[in-house]
């Protein structure tokens, strides 16, 4: 997605197109799942008079428009991301803390079969799966091999 695609996201959420709004766009674009922090560095490197306040609010307006998703595994910050509307998934490693998309591993929306819903009319599932990334992995190997 360019800018354009992004002024075009935000006119149809009726949303005024603005430096902070496209610089967070750009700032999630290019670091998928980044906490607020990383985020407002990244939007300071392009607008450096953006304060925070206003990188909270940019993100609250986004998500409440459906143009960003925010995510908040267990023991985490919240994080942003671009892909919305659909029914993806994370896997996110206990020891760094990265955090990659997984997709359904059945069909279109599988985990909304609940086995009892207790009366509750279901719109979503969220579903987390834990581990070691690869470079944690290899580093505990690396550690392990050289006591």
């Amino acid at each position: 997605m360019d800018d354009s695609d992004f002024e075009h996201l935000l006119r149809s959420a009726d949303l005024r197109v603005t430096r902070p709004r496209l610089a967070v766009l750009r700032a999630v674009r290019r670091q998928p799942h980044a906490d607020t922090g990383s985020l407002l560095a990244a939007v300071r490197a392009d607008e450096a008079t953006v304060s925070h306040q206003a990188v909270y609010d940019v993100l609250g307006a986004l998500t409440e428009a459906g143009i960003v998703r925010r995510i908040q595994p267990a023991g985490s910050v919240a994080r942003y991301e671009l892909r919305v509307g659909d029914n993806h998934h994370h896997v996110v490693c206990r020891s760094c803390g990265a955090v990659a998309d997984v997709d359904c591993a059945v069909g279109v929306r599988p985990c909304l079969d609940a086995s009892d819903t207790h009366g509750f009319v279901i719109d979503e599932a969220e579903v987390t799966y834990w581990g070691t990334c690869s470079d944690c992995s290899t580093a505990s190997v690396s550690a392990s091999s050289s006591n």
